[in-house]
């Protein structure tokens, strides 16, 4: 089984190493010639052309909005048209249930399979292959492919079959949107410990020991306190995934009213000039 692996940024470059450690044959594409021929010492091949990954019985895709995979596989020059098939898309990305659900029919029409499989924290645990992988398939042919794969997908992470690409999609937006909106409430919380006169790291030792524990505490709260907004999940993508969110919840009828909130702050710490900083840079609006 060859793979194709579109998308090589922070989590896309780590999921494509992956694949290669596990012994599996991969192509990568990447307009950076540094990329790619990072890539090729480790034993990829490198498409010249975007077109070229279509020869591949696997393509994954790993990209910052549903726009780019959407502009990848769709229209006459997509990869969608080109893939022979029989051919399976893992779609790595967050994107929003419409958007999936969108790609999931175009590829049927094709004669391929589509699987949703949206990645659950960090990459500093998909490089310990500790990546939470929520997988989704609709349809007998694309349950079957998910089967299939089930064993690569295991060595490159934990895999979680959580039934639909809808339920796939939105159990990594949720994650997003309670986590930011956990860590606005976290960076109003330091503002406030700072009023009071304590010192940062002394407030979140004693808050360790209370209800107030998160993983965005254990994670974010000692970057705040040491000033540390050196991007691993930019602000910029936190807002994007929070507009994703809050659209979502509007589609199905419900008012998100304290996700809004949360997007309302990431929104501003972006048109601040902290899109490009790590999320936790939302503190700096906290003022």
């Amino acid at each position: 089984m060859t793979f194709a692996f579109l998308g090589l940024g922070n989590m896309g470059g780590v999921l494509a190493r992956n694949l290669l450690r596990a012994g599996e044959k991969v192509t990568v594409f990447s307009r950076s010639a540094g990329r790619a021929e990072a890539f090729a010492a480790e034993g990829a091949a490198i498409a010249q052309e975007h077109g070229d990954l279509a020869a591949c019985d696997v393509l994954c895709t790993c990209l910052p909005l549903p726009q780019h995979v959407r502009d990848a596989v769709l229209g006459e020059d997509g990869l969608y048209a080109k893939l022979k098939p029989g051919s399976i898309h893992i779609e790595f990305s967050t994107i929003d249930p419409t958007a999936a659900e969108e790609l999931a029919e175009a590829a049927h029409t094709r004669g391929l399979a589509y699987l949703q499989s949206t990645v659950g924290k960090t990459p500093q645990m998909a490089e310990r292959c500790e990546e939470p992988l929520f997988l989704g398939a609709d349809g007998e042919d694309d349950r079957k492919a998910l089967a299939g794969l089930m064993p690569v997908l295991e060595k490159i992470g934990r895999p979680r079959d959580v039934g639909t690409v809808k339920a796939a999609c939105a159990v990594k937006l949720l994650s997003n949107l309670i986590g930011m909106a956990n860590l606005v409430v976290l960076a109003e919380g330091m503002r406030l410990g700072a009023l009071a006169g304590m010192e940062p790291h002394e407030l979140l030792e004693l808050l360790q020991d209370t209800g107030a524990r998160s993983f965005q505490m254990d994670v974010r709260g000692p970057w705040m306190a040491d000033g540390d907004y050196a991007p691993r999940f930019g602000v910029e993508l936190a807002a994007k995934d929070l507009r994703l969110g809050c659209a979502m919840a509007r589609s199905w009828g419900y008012a998100p009213k304290m996700i809004e909130q949360a997007y309302a702050c990431f929104t501003e710490a972006g048109e601040s000039g902290l899109g490009l900083e790590d999320a936790c840079a939302v503190y700096k609006v906290m003022k």
